[in-house]
């Protein structure tokens, strides 16, 4: 693949990662792949903004190589020190060593502790700026979006954003832009990066939104780190960051279940037909076979989560388990939850359902339904009012 430049003088020269299919220590699913993506800014003087990740440094030395020689290099800015973000610099910063390094205190930091490197680092904060000739670059601290090391770069003359993570997607394509993509498995891909990685901070997001809007800086693109470039509507990625920060939420439920011999499956498809003949839009996963960073991404607009599991050693059965503890990390604040489930000898995984679930922030509606083996026909019917019941509160 060729470097595509992006603005006159811009080029992205990241790398497409078709074959990835888990980010973050397995806890997310990358069923689309990702992009690793640097820009570099050609000018009087010469800037790559982030590298890519380690095992691609010879592709992204070689794009680069296609427009200039690397040793022409003048300014390496780190938007941020994850080495996805900053894995090529060691192998870079050989063919460049008098380059100058750009990035926030905590990103000299986080470099030094990867690499062991005395590159000559500069320190920026927000406001600060780099001249290149025509263009300047101006730096926008942006800690704990989603690392504290992490801020945007700013190219005023070309309204350009390079967002780092935010706005980012894990979305492996030959296309580099919105418009040249389906848009709605774009946003779906958007919306499952900001549940995933982004969701419990949203006060920070939303924040940092707001004062960037405040700064008056026009923003015609922007060049997130990972994905697609917005070049088509920018403001359609950050207005849905902004609903998504400030928590909005829509009346939909996502049942979430483990099953054992099937009585808490049959319990779930029971309460689902309940919502259903209610009106009410639901997503039903059986955790032990979907795709958890899927369910947490429909989760992220949801007003109600329903989760169940039979009971094991008077507990949930462990992928419900290990699925509440990641949602639990999430933070999901002013949900409406409830648990159901069947058990054989003795109860027990509603409860701890219910005691994960207020932990995470979920107000607990209603009590539990439980099931001793399997439902029996009255029992189906207080399922499917249990649904019914749960979609009153939501409307």
């Amino acid at each position: 693949m060729k470097p595509m430049e992006i603005k006159k003088g811009i080029y992205w020269v990241g790398v497409v990662d078709w074959n990835v299919r888990s980010f973050h220590g397995h806890t997310y699913n990358t069923s689309r792949g990702t992009t690793y993506n640097a820009y570099l800014i050609v000018d009087d003087k010469i800037a790559l903004v982030d590298t890519v990740y380690g095992p691609f440094a010879n592709e992204l030395i070689n794009r680069i190589k296609e427009i200039i020689p690397p040793e022409k290099i003048d300014y390496v800015i780190s938007n941020h020190v994850e080495t996805d973000h900053s894995g090529a610099m060691p192998a870079l910063m050989k063919l460049c060593p008098k380059a100058r390094v750009f990035g926030t205190a905590k990103c000299k930091e986080g470099l030094y502790r990867n690499y062991y490197e005395n590159w000559d680092f500069q320190t920026v904060k927000t406001g600060d700026t780099l001249k290149l000739g025509k263009r300047t670059l101006t730096f926008v601290e942006a800690p704990m979006i989603h690392w504290p090391d992490s801020m945007f770069t700013y190219c005023r003359e070309e309204e350009l954003l390079l967002s780092n993570d935010a706005f980012g997607q894990h979305y492996a394509s030959n296309f580099r832009f919105d418009d040249e993509v389906e848009v709605c498995g774009l946003m779906d891909e958007a919306k499952k990066y900001y549940a995933n990685i982004l969701w419990p901070l949203g006060a920070l997001i939303s924040k940092k939104i707001e004062d960037v809007l405040k700064m008056g800086i026009p923003i015609k693109m922007v060049a997130p780190a990972h994905g697609i470039i917005w070049r088509k509507d920018p403001g359609k990625i950050i207005k849905s960051y902004l609903g998504w920060a400030k928590n909005e939420t829509k009346p939909k439920v996502v049942i979430v279940y483990e099953t054992m011999w099937k009585s808490t499956e049959k319990m779930a498809r029971l309460i689902m037909e309940g919502l259903t003949d209610s009106g009410i839009e639901a997503k039903l996963y059986d955790i032990a076979d979907a795709d958890r960073t899927l369910v947490i991404g429909e989760m992220l607009d949801a007003k109600g989560f329903l989760i169940g599991s039979s009971t094991h050693d008077n507990d949930m059965l462990p992928n419900i388990a290990g699925f509440l503890e990641l949602l639990k990390g999430l933070r999901p604040k002013s949900r409406f939850a409830a648990a159901f489930g069947s058990y054989g000898w003795a109860g027990g995984a509603a409860a701890s359902i219910e005691k994960i679930l207020k932990e995470a922030g979920a107000e607990i509606k209603m009590p539990s339904i439980s099931c001793k083996f399997v439902p029996d026909s009255s029992e189906e019917i207080k399922c499917y009012e249990f649904g019914k019941d749960f979609a009153k509160m939501l409307q």
